[in-house]
């Protein structure tokens, strides 16, 4: 049967910051669906090229459920597009979709980032199909499979261009805030705090690069075996909606009293904050004082952003809330302690020991099941390409339309025997 769009009516929400929503809207377009955006802010309306199919969204968010089902019947919508799917008007639009049997279709960033993006039906990390998915049903869905598919390189692809376009998205939505008055970002900070910290951010790159560089050489020649901690962005929704945690430093106090408790007394342990911390949680002060207070000043070392394989290779075991990272601590067959739902914590990966065990004789994960693990996710909801760099968007778009107009979502169609092939993976910049 012929792919095409013909009879689908796609609704957007919000996208990724940059081109990407206004891209992928017109090849759908161009495949005979019918296409629909709406914005909530001079940001969304900026980014998406077309003002006949824009529809802007002036409300206030307790009028959102009312709005948001009249536009779905006004215009006989069979399809909404989301990124990611926990923040209020996202959830709510799922809710909606989900009792008028619409297809709901959800990006976010790659589970094997940062060479891919995940694309998946119905809800994405805590919310996502994999997280009730055993490695035995993967497995058996890859028995007529025989192909090995390629490691991601080692070089990241597009994060100057994220925080590029991340920038300017908030340019835009603070200088248009007349036009969009009842507009209010799910996060707690203000859009002007957000742009600020996002230009502070860029600004600062040169000398965060030479404050990595200074603390990755002290661990590097050091001598010392440490644990690796992956620290993640507390605004960040896996953090915020999948975790048992109410803020970032308490699962630094939980981390390092396990540490004091359990680390043999020559061990060190590293914090590796995420690439986009922008400072907005004191992350480095609210670790001296947590090192002063369990008695392990010195063995506590902070690493600013940057590659995550150097501090790997030399790493004894890892410790995440959910990050995504923790897919590489996995690759590398190394141990690993999660605290939050995350669509790799399966009982063949992840470590359930007691912290203060973990950090004694942490267990191993079971390397064989995990590369079968990633050859499903590769096969299924990890598609090649990235938001954010023009390179990365091209690569995107020559699959991800087709997934979308497959009836069937990525995990059905593997199990089925219709799934696409798969291209090779290209160096995204």
């Amino acid at each position: 049967m012929q792919i095409s769009g013909q009879n689908r009516r796609f609704l957007f929400l919000q996208g990724p910051h940059g081109p990407f929503f206004s891209r992928l809207g017109k090849m759908l377009c161009a495949a005979g669906a019918e296409v629909w955006r709406v914005g909530f802010n001079r940001g969304d309306q900026a980014f998406w090229q077309t003002t006949a199919n824009y529809i802007p969204y002036k409300g206030t968010l307790a009028d959102w459920p009312v709005s948001l089902r009249q536009m779905l019947v006004q215009h006989r919508i069979t399809d909404i597009v989301l990124y990611g799917d926990t923040r209020p008007i996202h959830a709510e639009a799922a809710r909606a979709a989900r009792e008028a049997g619409i297809e709901v279709h959800v990006f976010e960033e790659g589970y094997l980032r940062p060479y891919w993006v995940t694309y998946e039906r119905g809800g994405s990390n805590g919310n996502s199909r994999l997280m009730h998915l055993g490695v035995p049903a993967m497995q058996k869905a890859l028995e007529t499979l025989d192909m090995e598919l390629p490691d991601a390189p080692a070089r990241w692809g597009d994060m100057r261009q994220h925080m590029f376009w991340g920038a300017l998205y908030h340019w835009f939505v603070m200088t248009g805030f007349w036009d969009y008055r009842n507009f209010r970002p799910h996060r707690a900070l203000t859009v002007g705090q957000e742009f600020w910290l996002y230009v502070k951010r860029l600004a600062l790159l040169p000398l965060h690069r030479w404050e990595r560089i200074a603390a990755t050489l002290r661990i590097k020649h050091g001598g010392f075996p440490y644990h690796l901690v992956l620290l993640q962005l507390e605004h960040d929704a896996s953090f915020q909606m999948h975790s048992p945690f109410k803020s970032m430093t308490d699962f630094l106090a939980v981390v390092l009293e396990g540490f004091a408790k359990g680390a043999a007394p020559h061990h060190h342990i590293v914090f590796k904050a995420h690439p986009l911390e922008d400072g907005r949680v004191p992350v480095a002060r609210a670790l001296r004082r947590l090192a002063r207070l369990h008695g392990v000043e010195g063995r506590v070392h902070f690493v600013r952003g940057g590659k995550l394989a150097a501090l790997l290779n030399h790493a004894r075991s890892a410790i995440t809330v959910n990050s995504t990272a923790a897919q590489q601590v996995l690759w590398r067959g190394l141990p690993l302690k999660t605290f939050g739902a995350a669509v790799y914590a399966k009982p063949e990966f992840v470590s359930t020991q007691p912290l203060s065990e973990f950090f004694v004789q942490p267990t191993r994960p079971d390397s064989r099941a995990y590369r079968d693990y990633r050859h499903y996710l590769l096969e299924t909801s990890q598609v090649p390409g990235g938001f954010y760099s023009s390179r990365g968007r091209r690569e995107l778009l020559r699959q991800v339309v087709d997934m979308m107009l497959q009836p069937e979502d990525p995990y059905d169609a593997l199990t089925s025997g219709k799934a696409a092939p798969r291209q090779q993976l290209r160096l995204v910049n």
